[in-house]
């Protein structure tokens, strides 16, 4: 019976069940705070307008009673969105613990319905990954398909990647600031210096400009505050003004490089997931490594490519070998022959072969040979053999 560790599954979906609680807790916390602050506002204005309503006359009484109820209501419309965002991402919160506490109730990977639980699985693992490689209308027809839309976080990844185009593509840090703006004590938490890095690109793109006056003022406005952490490249910055885009000076003309843009967007995306308990590879990438580092063995990194196995997907540095480069090795108890020809296990049913010039293939794979070709062709020195002329080995 194959049995199903529920711990180690549920350690890797981990993130399936955050992503939606973090998202819940940014919500909660900005509405709360955008109540107070506009209640606080109202507040004070009823105050003053208290105070000074025998200054003035009915209409302009009126005409500011008015527009503190406008404020209230565009209050009140704003706070019933964030309450149905709120409900969304509950429902979203519940169906994934649910989806999650069906594993306890497997016996076994071969249940019929542990495969459909599987199959499931991996249709939102595919929807991750095309989320974030961009494919997002792709994956919403996929989520739709197969009734999988409470387990895609298309709004996230929709915002990280709108975002990243207007920094990569457009060289604007507005909507970078905007967000950053709006979750500045959580990325407090996180010791983020996003902000500062955008602040400071922006100072860059005036610098580069030419508009020295308006950097200065910039300066002053936007990253003095970050001087406690950060004069060393303050001062730097300020000494940008000195020189212009086009200048030789390695430190001066890093900071004036068009790839500053690709490296903010990259810097956004990787803050993104880490406020939202989201893993910075995508998690089909990890599930495939988590395999590959179970098969990959010393062959497979061996120099000379004729060792390789070509039937290892390990071995196949163009495509999934690419994905574990930088896994440890395997520890296998016992090692297994594989023949370089079929590809196929090599034991006493299908028992290896020696050449005479020392190479070992299988029988089966030199018996195919020598039965639609008569003779048999070593593949690594091209000598030929007749099958008669390779001996059984027997390993012990």
């Amino acid at each position: 019976m194959d049995k199903i560790n529920v711990e180690h599954m549920l350690a890797i979906e981990e993130p399936f069940i955050k992503a939606p609680l973090e998202q819940l807790k940014r919500i909660v916390r900005q509405a709360q705070k955008q109540a107070e602050r506009e209640a606080s506002q109202v507040s004070a204005a009823l105050g003053s307008l208290a105070k000074s309503s025998g200054d003035m006359d009915g209409e302009e009484a009126d005409a500011a009673l008015g527009g503190l109820i406008s404020r209230l209501g565009t209050l009140k419309r704003k706070l019933a969105e964030a309450k149905h965002e709120e409900a969304q991402l509950i429902r979203r919160s519940k169906q994934r613990a649910a989806d999650l506490g069906e594993l306890s109730g497997f016996e076994s990977a071969g249940q019929a319905e542990f495969q459909r639980w599987s199959r499931a699985r991996l249709d939102r693992v595919l929807i991750d990954y095309m989320l974030r490689t961009g494919n997002v209308n792709t994956a919403q027809k996929l989520a739709a398909a197969n009734g999988l839309e409470h387990f895609a976080d298309s709004s996230l990844f929709a915002l990280v990647m709108a975002t990243e185009r207007e920094l990569r593509d457009q060289h604007s840090c507005h909507g970078a600031l905007q967000w950053c703006g709006e979750n500045r004590s959580a990325l407090r938490k996180l010791d983020s210096a996003l902000e500062f890095e955008l602040r400071l690109q922006e100072f860059v793109e005036l610098a580069r400009a030419g508009q020295t006056a308006a950097a200065i003022a910039y300066a002053k406005r936007h990253l003095t505050a970050w001087a406690p952490a950060q004069m060393p490249r303050i001062q730097r910055a300020m000494a940008l003004l000195a020189f212009a885009p086009a200048t030789t000076c390695a430190p001066y003309r890093a900071m004036f490089d068009e790839a500053r843009w690709v490296q903010l967007a990259q810097a956004f995306r990787a803050v993104v997931f880490r406020l939202y308990s989201l893993p910075p590879q995508p998690l089909l990438h990890l599930l495939l490594q988590t395999g590959l580092s179970a098969l990959k063995t010393p062959a497979c990194v061996a120099a000379d490519a004729a060792e390789r196995n070509r039937n290892c997907p390990v071995c196949q540095t163009d495509t999934l070998g690419r994905l574990a480069q930088g896994l440890p090795l395997s520890h296998h108890v016992n090692s297994s022959l594989v023949c370089r020809i079929s590809g196929d296990k090599m034991d006493e049913n299908n028992p290896p072969m020696r050449l005479p010039n020392g190479y070992v293939y299988s029988l089966g794979a030199l018996s195919d040979m020598a039965a639609k070709h008569g003779k048999i062709r070593c593949p690594r020195t091209d000598q030929i053999f007749s099958l008669s002329d390779a001996k059984k080995l027997f390993i012990s």
